[in-house]
């Protein structure tokens, strides 16, 4: 039998993206405890501070770099505050954690920091929230920052280790699950030019999860017919009778979803396999636009 979740693979991708649009990244080389707000990475006092923070502003990942060099602490801290929405990344510098209180997270360009170009790959390698992100992410970020050092990160929690390794894609807030060497190869040279990569895409954190797997639905056919396609093109919101995706020139696609049983799913290593649900697109229309 088995000793990791995500080796059951069962459950379909696309739907199961962490739903969050702003994000807070800020390198913390130092130990992650199992949830990074529990108290035990920063004490209680300020992470009950930055709790009440970010509640309902931003989401919160620790990034280190992957190897013993990502382990050590110096005296400044890069952190890169996100907009997934806008696709929009800045940097700025910090030389603690509790500099994240002083931060203005209405909307970009209000913290004095620089705007990034080049997307960020953070792969889950949070070993102590689940096995299979140290298992499973720490080879696969170890690989692929011998290749994109300025990219690659490792990272906290990013929901779903059952599709270890799991990745996420900076600025655009997309998820990606079952990744490898190859895959993430690909998916890093297509974000270069800000292309959508399809394959092992969980969803656009920016939706949740009808909006992720219709928005995917709708990429799979335009990508299906040789269709150059951006990341930022496509918006997805749901409607009474389905969900409604629409493109940047106008073009309007109707989503059937029909929720599903899936059978089989272990949520954490170590979990019994139990019944989870699923959404899938049955029909995708073009209503308008030509």
């Amino acid at each position: 039998m088995t000793d990791f979740c995500s080796d059951y693979q069962v459950e379909p991708l696309p739907g199961t993206a962490k739903k969050q649009s702003v994000f807070v990244l800020f390198e913390w080389p130092g130990g992650w405890s199992r949830d990074v707000l529990d108290g035990n990475t920063f004490g209680s006092e300020l992470t009950a501070q930055l709790k009440d923070k970010l509640k309902g502003r931003a989401g919160l990942q620790l990034i280190r770099r992957p190897g013993r060099d990502g382990r050590q602490i110096g005296s400044m801290h890069r952190c890169y505050l996100v907009w997934a929405e806008q696709g929009v990344m800045e940097l700025v510098l910090m030389t603690g954690p509790e500099k994240i209180l002083d931060l203005d997270l209405s909307a970009p360009g209000r913290n004095g920091g620089g705007t990034l170009d080049t997307p960020l790959v953070l792969v889950c390698t949070h070993g102590k929230r689940d096995k299979c992100c140290a298992v499973k992410g720490r080879p696969l970020a170890a690989e692929l920052v011998e290749d994109y050092p300025d990219m690659v990160w490792e990272t906290s929690h990013t929901k779903g280790h059952r599709f270890a390794p799991s990745v996420m894609l900076m600025p655009w807030g997309y998820s990606f699950g079952r990744m490898n060497r190859e895959a993430a190869a690909q998916m890093i040279a297509a974000a270069a030019e800000g292309k959508y990569f399809y394959p092992v895409n969980r969803g656009r954190g920016t939706f949740g999860p009808r909006g992720q797997v219709a928005e995917l639905a709708v990429a799979r056919e335009l990508i299906d017919s040789c269709e150059d396609l951006y990341y930022g093109q496509l918006h997805a919101e749901d409607h009474k009778q389905s969900t409604v995706v629409t493109h940047a020139d106008g073009r309007q696609w109707s989503v059937v979803l029909e929720q599903r049983a899936v059978e089989g799913v272990v949520s954490s290593c170590g979990d019994a396999p139990k019944t989870g649900k699923a959404f899938v697109a049955t029909d995708v229309e073009l209503i308008s636009g030509a």
